[in-house]
C-alpha cells in the first residue's frame, strides 16, 4: 500500500508567465524514498521548495504534502543568532526523546546545544540543524544542499545516517552534487533538461 508523503500534479510556476520554470511538472514522493533534484544556480531547484511549503503560489496544478521539515543550505540562517540551539530546538520539537541518540549518530556532544550559533562552526551547525529536522518527526524532509556545509568525509557520513531514517519518511534533495544524487537517490530529475534517472 502507498504511503504518499508529497504529489505534484501538473504543476505550472513562473515570476512571468511568459516564461515558465515548472510546465505541467509531475513528482511522488513515499515514505522510505529519497529523490533529488539537480540543475544548475538559478534553474528553479529552491523555487520548488518554496512552491512545495507554500511560500510560492503554483499559476494552476496541485501540491499535496504531509507533515514537513526543512534543513536549508546555510545553517546559519536556520538559527537565531541570539539563542542557544538547545532552546530553539526545544521551541521546535515536543519530544526529546531521541535527542542523545542522534547527538551520538552524529558525533556531536551534548555540551554543544548550550552554545549560541556563532561559537559553532558550520559543519556543527548543519548537523544540528538536521538533527532538529529529525526530531520534528515529518513526515517529507526538505533538503537544500544539506551537505554544502560539510566536509566530504562528513558530508558520506551525515548522509549515511540520515538514510537509515528513510523508514521514518520520504526525502527530497536539491543538490548540484550529481555524484552525491546517484549515490543516494532512488530518483534523479534534472530540471534543467526536464529528464529523470532511477537507480539501477
Amino acid at each position: 500500500m502507498k504511503n504518499t508523503v508529497l504529489s505534484i500534479e501538473n504543476l505550472v510556476f513562473g515570476y512571468k508567465k511568459t516564461k515558465l520554470i515548472y510546465d505541467n511538472f509531475n513528482l511522488e514522493i513515499q515514505k522510505g524514498e529519497i529523490k533529488s533534484i539537480i540543475g544548475s544556480s538559478g534553474s528553479g531547484k529552491s523555487t520548488l521548495f518554496e512552491l512545495i511549503t507554500h511560500n510560492l503560489k503554483p499559476i494552476s496544478g496541485i501540491i499535496n504534502s504531509k507533515k514537513i521539515s526543512s534543513i536549508f543550505q546555510d545553517p546559519y540562517s536556520s538559527f537565531h543568532p541570539t539563542y542557544s540551539l538547545i532552546e530553539q530546538i526545544k521551541d521546535a520539537v515536543d519530544d526529546l526523546s531521541e535527542l542523545d541518540f542522534l547527538l551520538e549518530k552524529f558525533s556531536l556532544e551534548l555540551s554543544i546545544l548550550e552554545k549560541k550559533p556563532h561559537q559553532l562552526s558550520g559543519g556543527q551547525l548543519q548537523r544540528c540543524s538536521i538533527i532538529r529536522a529529525i526530531l520534528m518527526k515529518p513526515d517529507l524532509l526538505l533538503a537544500d544542499e544539506p551537505t554544502s556545509a560539510l566536509d566530504n568525509i562528513i558530508a558520506l557520513d551525515v548522509m549515511k545516517v540520515l538514510i537509515t531514517f528513510t523508514n521514518k519518511f520520504g526525502i527530497l534533495i536539491i543538490t548540484h552534487d550529481e555524484d552525491l544524487a546517484k549515490w543516494c537517490s532512488d530518483e534523479i530529475i534534472n530540471i534543467e533538461n526536464n529528464t529523470i534517472t532511477y537507480k539501477d
